[in-house]
């Protein structure tokens, strides 16, 4: 008995034994007669067995030949209920997703799309941490991480999902002193909220079309290490800050904060899915994917 047996020999076999002829099972494997024939004969040279009675009017199953038919029937359909399952695990997202994202466009972001996301897929699980630290891929238990600003490791298996700006604002309390602010020069008289988390929390660059550049070293009144809390402290009245749209978005738009210098426009940063090294994403992470690009 040979110790590796090729299922695709059973395949072959099967279809003779059905259809009684190697020309009729030729042409529903979509194959030749030479190649089913060959393919018996070797099947039977494994098992050290005749299978099949040739005549020239038809082919019929040895008695042997009958009983590993009915075995064969049994093995193809369960080896097809198989990759049936693998195929629908890969095209209909099910499972856990597991993810990591900044705390605020976790909040901001992700956490309305997780729910949008188990909404649409309920055979899905999402488990998300926010954390502002670099999460490192490698261990395999994540799935992604969203990763906003500039990417420093080429390395990375990325896909940028979009961009942000960033915006100078200011508390409706400090609304007289800001509005006698012409120029980025004269942001350095006014108190400032730094982002500690950022690599260069006080330095600035800022444009006005095409030539017009001014870099300018920021006064930090209060250093936070959170963005969210930067933004609690410019609500109150502590001090401008600059801040990513969107986070600031819509509470500007309700008038609760001033864009500060709205001529003048800082870098733009990227949002990136940042993914462990795998040759294959798996439904549900790109279902997720696609639901972040919409």
């Amino acid at each position: 008995m040979a110790r590796h047996m090729n299922l695709n020999r059973l395949a072959y076999f099967t279809a003779v034994v059905e259809t009684r002829s190697f020309t009729a099972a030729a042409r529903r494997l979509g194959t030749t007669k030479a190649v089913v024939s060959q393919q018996v004969a070797r099947l039977e040279e494994e098992l050290g067995t005749s299978l099949l009675i040739r005549t020239t009017r038809n082919v019929h199953a040895t008695e042997a030949g009958m009983g590993f038919y009915a075995r064969c029937v049994i093995i193809l359909r369960e080896s097809e209920d198989a990759f049936d399952t693998l195929a629908e695990g890969a095209t209909r997202p099910s499972g856990m997703l597991r993810l990591t994202a900044p705390f605020d466009y976790g909040i901001s972001v992700i956490v309305p799309k997780v729910a949008a996301f188990i909404a649409r897929y309920p055979a899905c699980e999402v488990d998300l941490s926010l954390t502002d630290e670099t999460v490192d891929l490698t261990s395999g238990h994540l799935d992604m991480a969203i990763r906003v600003g500039w990417l420093s490791d080429s390395s990375l298996q990325a896909r940028r999902i979009g961009s942000f700006r960033q915006v100078l604002v200011a508390g409706c309390q400090m609304a007289s002193a800001v509005s006698e602010v012409a120029s980025p020069e004269a942001l350095e008289l006014l108190p400032f909220v730094a982002n500690g988390a950022l690599r260069h929390p006080l330095h600035w660059s800022f444009s006005r079309g095409e030539l017009d550049r001014k870099t300018v070293r920021m006064r930090a009144a209060i250093t936070i290490d959170a963005t969210l809390a930067v933004l609690a402290a410019v609500q109150v009245g502590a001090g401008i800050s600059v801040l990513p749209d969107y986070v600031v978005g819509p509470i500007t738009q309700a008038g609760d904060l001033i864009h500060v210098l709205p001529d003048w426009e800082l870098p733009t940063g990227g949002i990136y899915v940042v993914f462990p090294t795998a040759r294959y994403r798996p439904a549900h992470v790109r279902a997720f994917v696609d639901m972040l690009l919409t």
